[in-house]
Parts: C-alpha cells; structure tokens; sequence
C-alpha cells in the first residue's frame, strides 16, 4: 500500500525553520494503532491525516494529527501544512475546511504569498501553576494561567527570560501531555513564545498554531489591540500574524509554507 507523502515546513518563506509536519492524504481511516506508528515512523512533531467527506456542507476533509506518541486535540501547524497540500494541488480552490474531533470545523485560506489560519480562540483562565513554573526554572512569572485542554501559559516579564530558558524537561513530563508556553513582550514582534510538551513526545515544538490558539486572547487583551505580530523562538523559529476576530471566538493565524520533502510511504 503506498501512501501519498509531503512534508512541509509551516510558519515560515525558508527551508529549515518553521515546523515541519507530514501530510497524508487516505481514502479512509485506516486503525488508529496504524495512524499512530506511522506518526511514530515519521518521528516528526505532528503528521496529519486528511480524508474526504461527501455530504458535509461545512468540511472539505476529515482531519486528525499524531505525534510520534500520541494523538493531539488541535495541531495548527499541521493544519496549516494541510491546507497548503491541498490547496497547492487545486490552483482553483481558495479556501479548505477541516472537520476535526474535538477543534471543531477548522479553515486554510490562500492571503498573499501565505495563507491564513482559522482556530477556535481558548481563553485560559488564571491558575497557580508554581509545579510548572519551578520546572522552567523560574522564580516567578508575571502571570500563570491554565486550559481545559491541558494548555499552560505562564507570563514572563522580558523575551530575554523566554530565551534563556532551560526547562527540567522530566519534571514537565510527569504531568502528562501538558502543552506548557512561556511568553512576553518580543523585541521585533509584539510578543514572544516557547513551547514545550515532553510528555507529548516533544522536548521543545518549533512552532506551536495551536498555542496561539491560547495566547492570542490573552494578549489582545493585555495590549488592547486585535491584531499583533508574534515569533515563537525556538532554535528553527518562526513568525505568525496574529488576529482575534470580532466577538473573540476565532483566532485567524497568518504564515507562509514549504514543501521540502515529496514521496510515497509505503506500507506492506
């Protein structure tokens, strides 16, 4: 059985950065145990899963990400390789919608050069999380906050903080696959972040949509503005407009992709 294999670099113009994620396109949903060491033999942060629905006048493809590890709740940056899949073989199509489990229906569209990605907005709620912060190896943090989805954001007062960050990676684990980010004000964007999820099967992801998905409400807030640019500063990095659409229930995510690698997976 060969399966139809791209690999993208999401959140950025280059090669080499951003995040990179496997996209393969099924007839239909093969068992999960399958799904998942695929996912596994990629050994990439998220590989995405896309299968056609007919009937459904909301959704173009069914659409599900792996870790190497584990099956995720929301991945934007898969989501957005996804869309660039799609939409870069259908020169006429200039949106694709996803239906996913548990995200809802989730939409690519073509802007510019990039594309722009639509996610729910998750507001995090303010939570002591003094466990996760001694993990990171702070003292303190100007404001910790936490998701239902198992989300962290712990608030720091300089990108220089964020940068220097060498986190306890097994003591973040023991809690399990909590996504935590760690931002603050950026020095050439609006703000800045890192992401960590060991117990996912990821020390460090490179660039995490779905974070944003937690701190584009927080920071609209806290810088009274809609839109806002963002950098996630992990060692590939990569950049993402930011914008909270009216009445705050989307987060719309701006970013260019890469196809670096094209091929069949071949399984027997």
């Amino acid at each position: 059985m060969r399966i139809a294999f791209t690999q993208v670099d999401a959140f950025t113009d280059r090669p080499f950065a951003g995040n990179p994620a496997a996209v393969m396109p099924l007839d239909g949903w093969l068992p999960d145990e399958t799904l998942q060491r695929i996912a596994a033999e990629n050994n990439l942060s998220e590989t995405a899963f896309i299968v056609p629905i007919e009937g459904d006048a909301e959704a173009d493809f069914a659409l599900r990400w792996f870790t190497p590890t584990i099956e995720v709740v929301m991945c934007g940056h898969a989501t957005l390789a996804s869309g660039h899949v799609v939409l870069s073989g259908d020169a006429l199509r200039d949106r694709v919608r996803f239906r996913t489990r548990q995200a809802g229906v989730l939409e690519v569209a073509r802007q510019g050069s990039g594309y722009a990605l639509a996610l729910p907005s998750w507001k995090a709620a303010p939570q002591p999380l003094p466990d996760i912060v001694d993990a990171l190896g702070l003292k303190s943090a100007v404001a910790t906050l936490w998701h239902p989805h198992r989300y962290a954001l712990v608030v720091v007062d300089d990108a220089a903080t964020v940068l220097a960050l060498q986190p306890d990676f097994r003591r973040l684990a023991a809690d399990g696959d909590v996504l935590t980010i760690v931002s603050a004000p950026g020095i050439d964007t609006d703000i800045v972040s890192r992401c960590f999820v060991p117990g996912g099967g990821i020390d460090e992801d490179p660039v995490t949509g779905s974070a944003h998905a937690v701190l584009v409400p927080y920071w609209a807030k806290r810088l009274g503005r809609a839109e806002f640019t963002a950098f996630q500063a992990s060692r590939r990095g990569g950049h993402l407009s930011c914008r909270l659409e009216a009445g705050g229930d989307r987060v719309v995510l701006g970013g260019a992709c890469v196809t670096v690698i094209e091929g069949s997976f071949l399984l027997s």
